[in-house]
């Protein structure tokens, strides 16, 4: 028996990475998917088209810019229109830039503010009224280590992530008695484009291969030396959404390869 038959997963930042990998466990489960993100439309297109065939589920698409209300607003109306409702939201959505406080640029933090954190709140306000009706719902918001501890260079990012974690807290408070949950998944490094984008600069400012890069990198935080993989963040994303996690509410759950526990 799939556990999420007949049910809608809208997972934003879904055309690569930890969304992508989430959205084909969400389908594998039976869960129709509506996709959000950037990308060549006829990747995008392909996309679709291996998860419908795949797991033998509907898709829709939406193209809608994370830092925009208007087409956040936009998105889950075409939502609801293809498939009555969003019954499991995935706040996954994000961007990233290093550089010291004083040497950040303004719209940097604007944009990774209004992207990581701002557009999770506008997701969520558009989705609960229709979760509170129907009294079931799972809301999962792809947080970070960082939403739990910080690191150098990433103010903007730290902050929103710290800030989704509380956002988190409060969703579980206002839904405690309702058949909504919400919580947030907390990633270590995973070898997404975002974080190849650190390696490849890691590699050209050190002098290093790509793979002498990667291991850098994870000898820094990540005490388990491997990346995280987006099939295991699925994973347990499908498990927050299954019945067998009902009471599991507002939780920061890290999978970070002994990261946090240092």
């Amino acid at each position: 028996m799939k556990t999420l038959q007949g049910k809608t997963a809208l997972v934003t930042g879904s055309t690569s990475g930890i969304g992508l990998g989430m959205a084909r466990k969400f389908a594998a489960e039976g869960a129709n998917i509506v996709f959000n993100g950037f990308g060549d439309p006829n990747d995008i297109k392909a996309v679709q088209e291996s998860v419908q065939s795949e797991y033998g589920v509907k898709t829709a698409y939406h193209n809608a810019d994370m830092s925009k209300p208007a087409e956040i607003e936009a998105m889950m109306r075409h939502a609801a229109e293809q498939f009555g409702a969003v019954d499991v939201l995935v706040n996954n959505a994000g961007i990233q830039h290093v550089a010291n406080i004083e040497d950040f640029p303004v719209d940097r933090w604007d944009a990774i503010i209004a992207i990581n954190l701002t557009s999770a709140f506008h997701t969520t306000r558009l989705a609960l009224p229709a979760m509170k009706q129907r009294n079931w719902g799972r809301i999962i918001n792809v947080a970070s280590v960082h939403g739990l501890v910080g690191s150098a260079q990433k103010s903007a990012y730290v902050a929103a992530k710290h800030g989704i974690v509380g956002l988190t807290k409060v969703t579980a408070l206002e839904t405690a008695q309702t058949g909504i949950t919400c919580n947030a998944i907390c990633p270590g490094w995973v070898l997404t484009p975002l974080v190849q984008k650190q390696v490849d600069a890691r590699a050209s400012q050190q002098g290093l291969s790509n793979d002498d890069a990667k291991r850098s990198l994870l000898a820094e935080k990540q005490p388990s030396g491997d990346f995280v993989t987006p099939e295991q963040l699925g994973d347990l994303a499908v498990f927050l959404a299954s019945d067998s996690a009902s009471q599991v509410r507002g939780v920061a759950w890290n999978m970070d390869g002994g990261w946090v526990a240092q």
